[in-house]
């Protein structure tokens, strides 16, 4: 491990904070010039539940394609150059730990960026089906559907990266056990806490309805269930061999 001055490491994380902002500045432009494409893909699950209802998607403003497509393009960029502002962190994070939690964390961090693919396509291909054709059946039938377009394009884009972010659940939990920063127990003590802050967190980046605050809440809870049982099984025995040698 690298010892470090305070001043060195805010020195550091500047640096790094730089060099993410590049890298997702560079990333939107690039998703900028696609947006269109990328717009056409964020939609076709709502145009699939929209099939059956004669509904239509519409833009209510002058400029709410120009609105919607910046952000699509800004959600994107994230989605899109994770891999590397993925590395850009694990350079910052490296330095601070010893060898033998080096060894232990570095093949979480392919792991990460596989959870995060993985985050997006659970509510891509699994949540917003489901729940379109949930929220459109839903009540009084023979009753045309008109969704506005910028409205939903934002929430599309702010709901996969979330969901992305937050099945890094498991993976931090992990991370954090090996470097002795939490345990089993501790995790289990927090877990109140951490069900009330993952539920205010789910209703911040979804509509005001609460099958689709459940449908992304529960998954949160089973994430951190499993980053429970992943510290108990896998960082516990590891650190107790580690101790005993």
């Amino acid at each position: 491990m690298n010892e470090l001055s305070f001043v060195e490491h805010l020195e550091e994380l500047r640096t790094t904070l730089i060099r993410v902002v590049v890298i997702l500045f560079v990333g939107f432009f690039i998703t900028y010039a696609v947006g269109d494409h990328i717009s056409e893909i964020l939609l076709a699950p709502l145009r699939d539940a929209l099939a059956d209802k004669q509904g239509k998607i519409v833009y209510l403003g002058l400029l709410d394609k120009v609105l919607s497509q910046l952000q699509v393009s800004f959600w994107s960029s994230i989605l899109l150059t994770s891999p590397l502002w993925f590395r850009e962190a694990w350079k910052f994070i490296k330095p601070g730990l010893y060898d033998h939690e080096l060894k232990a964390v570095r093949p979480f961090i392919l792991t990460g960026f596989l959870l995060f693919i993985c985050g997006v396509s659970f509510g891509y291909y699994i949540v917003f089906p489901f729940f379109f054709e949930t929220l459109i059946n839903f009540g009084v039938d023979n009753i045309e559907a008109t969704i506005g377009m910028k409205d939903y394009l934002i929430l599309a884009s702010k709901v996969l990266v979330f969901l992305g972010i937050m099945f890094q659940v498991p993976n931090a939990l992990l991370i954090l056990g090996f470097m002795g920063v939490v345990t089993k127990q501790s995790l289990r003590a927090w877990r109140k806490y951490v069900y009330v802050g993952m539920a205010v967190a789910a209703a911040l980046i979804t509509p005001p309805d609460v099958i689709t605050l459940l449908g992304v809440w529960i998954p949160l809870i089973l994430l951190y269930e499993l980053g429970i049982l992943a510290v108990a099984f896998i960082v516990h025995p590891y650190l107790a061999k580690k101790w005993s040698e």
